[in-house]
């Protein structure tokens, strides 16, 4: 079964490469911190701002492929956590039909914030969260 989120917070720290978000539980109590990168971080304060670069970065030019195909980003899930890595896969809807695209979380979160793409954990990742 797979958990509604909400990115709680972001924890920017210029002076490191480790960055910090924090997914909350959307309509329950738990929630867990991730650590990502710094370009990862910065993209995803800037999206949730509303902020365009002159030219697109990366976060921007993917989701600007996904438009253009035709395509509709549905949800994130991050569906698993192994040896301290959270692994994650982009739902994407395209005619009728649904892809998986795996991804990083930080990568899927940066992409999906500008349009508040629905986030979910999976259980068993939120139950390996707080052991």
């Amino acid at each position: 079964m797979d958990i509604e989120m909400e990115l709680s917070r972001i924890i920017i720290n210029e002076t490191s490469d480790q960055q910090i978000i924090v997914l909350k539980e959307r309509h329950g109590h738990r929630s867990f911190p991730i650590v990502i990168g710094i370009v990862e971080i910065f993209a995803i304060d800037r999206r949730l701002k509303g902020i365009k670069p002159p030219r697109p970065m990366t976060h921007d030019l993917l989701d600007g492929v996904i438009k253009s195909l035709g395509a509709k980003i549905e949800k994130i899930v991050i569906n698993d956590l192994r040896n301290h890595t959270f692994y994650a896969k982009i739902h994407l809807s395209s005619n009728g039909r649904t892809v998986k695209i795996d991804s990083r979380p930080s990568d899927a979160i940066a992409l999906g914030t500008a349009s508040n793409t629905p986030i979910y954990v999976a259980e068993h990742v939120l139950e390996k969260t707080s052991e």
